[in-house]
Parts: C-alpha cells; sequence; structure tokens
C-alpha cells in the first residue's frame, strides 16, 4: 500500500548460541542471532530480508536485498535495496547500498559506497528520527 514494496517472511532463524563456521546461502528472509564465520549470501535476482539482531556478530561478506542491523558485521556489507543501521550496529568494512538509513549511535569503519542505476542517480539518504 501507497508504494512500498512487501517484505519476504523471515523463514529461516539462527539462534543465540549457534555458531556457523563456512558461508550461508539464503532465500526469503533470514534472522541471525548466533556467530557467523563465512559469506552471508541472499540467493540472488529475488527479495530478501536479512536481519542481524544485536546479539549477532557475522564475520565475512554480507550481501542481501533489505538489510538490518544491529549486531557486528566484520567484513563488506552489500545491500541492494535497503540498508538499515539500527543504534547498536558495528561495521568494520565498506558498505555498498541503494538506500541508506542509520540510526544514532551506528558506527562504519570503512567506506560508503552507493549505488546508482544511471550517472545521474543520487542514492536515497534517510537520517532516523531521535526518539524522545
Amino acid at each position: 500500500m501507497f508504494g512500498k514494496k512487501k517484505q519476504p517472511p523471515i523463514k529461516s532463524l539462527i539462534a543465540i548460541g549457534t555458531e556457523i563456521r563456512g558461508d550461508v546461502l539464503f532465500t526469503d528472509g533470514l534472522r541471525v542471532d548466533g556467530q557467523i564465520t563465512g559469506n552471508l549470501h541472499a540467493q540472488p535476482e529475488v527479495p530478501s530480508l536479512l536481519v542481524i539482531s544485536e546479539a549477532a556478530t557475522v564475520r565475512g561478506e554480507v550481501r542481501a536485498g533489505h538489510v538490518i542491523i544491529n549486531g557486528q558485521v566484520l567484513g563488506p556489507v552489500w545491500a541492494t535495496e535497503l540498508l538499515e543501521l539500527q543504534p547498536k550496529a558495528r561495521i568494520t568494512g565498506d558498505v555498498t547500498y541503494r538506500a541508506l538509513e542509520m540510526h544514532q549511535g551506528a558506527t562504519i569503519s570503512g567506506q560508503l559506497l552507493p549505488l546508482a542505476e544511471g550517472v545521474n542517480d543520487k542514492p536515497t539518504l534517510k537520517l532516523a528520527a531521535i526518539a524522545s
């Protein structure tokens, strides 16, 4: 409704206390509360949602359509649609995005690299409102 795209459902969970060593490929939606050492990629060309919670740590490349981070990522992040950085997000690596929403408190140690469709297109940047 009103031009918003419907998000894919979160069908998979990597729970707190779970540690995965190796690459993870997923479709639709994935929530990570545990630890991943390896690349975390959504199936290409398919709408995807990835949530990395406050308790999660990912050591490797992250690549999905809509990415929401409130935990720690040690590696590059690619969000082909929207990247949302919650207040406790900590990224060490370059960040590539089409649209970016960053809350106060989130940190990035790396370059911000916008994806632009055309030469004159500018990426969408949105400042999150401070909750009072």
